[in-house]
């Protein structure tokens, strides 16, 4: 058994934790193994998130005065939380894909950018571009009439070059 200063604590810490929190999922987790358990904290840890199982009571004392204070309802049976201050998307994303490969993972609740969504809403999520996709998509849209205005303003050049050796070859100049 844990001591009062002890659990006073880990208390703190998930408070702390859940209030820098901008996304979270809620998730229910009964009856996955060692190995898949693994395999999810890998995924979650790739996408810069955190993963955690949750006692309910410490979570719902602990979400109070939190932006996850929404999700307080869904702290029941299993509980696990996977959470991040950015990219909600790939956290999304990698949470989806474990969930699809393995049906007892189930989502509860989630919250994104501080706001609580519903279940549906978080496949919509995981199905959108990652920031650095949307990012790359922007620099491309930016950059490509820079590119076009370049080639058009070499196309010029060259085919100025073009007439005037041309018009040398014919010696069209008067001397």
């Amino acid at each position: 058994m844990k001591s009062k200063g002890k659990k006073e604590e880990e208390l703190n810490q998930l408070k702390k934790e859940l209030d820098a929190a901008r996304n979270l999922f809620v998730a229910q987790f009964q009856g996955i193994t060692v190995a898949q358990d693994s395999e999810l904290r890998q995924k979650i840890r790739e996408t810069k998130s955190q993963y955690r199982v949750v006692k309910n009571t410490l979570a719902r004392i602990a979400a109070k005065g939190t932006p996850a204070e929404g999700l307080a309802g869904s702290f029941e049976k299993t509980t696990s939380i996977a959470y991040n201050a950015g990219d909600p998307v790939s956290l999304a994303k990698a949470l989806t894909a474990y969930a699809k490969a393995n049906p007892i993972f189930t989502f509860k609740a989630g919250m994104v950018e501080g706001r609580v969504v519903n279940i549906a809403d978080i496949a919509i999520i995981a199905a959108m571009p990652s920031k650095e996709e949307l990012i790359s998509k922007l620099l491309f849209l930016i950059n490509s009439p820079a590119q076009r205005l370049a080639v058009a303003m070499n196309g010029v050049a060259r085919n100025l070059a073009v007439v005037v050796s041309q018009a040398v070859e014919k010696k069209s100049f008067r001397e």
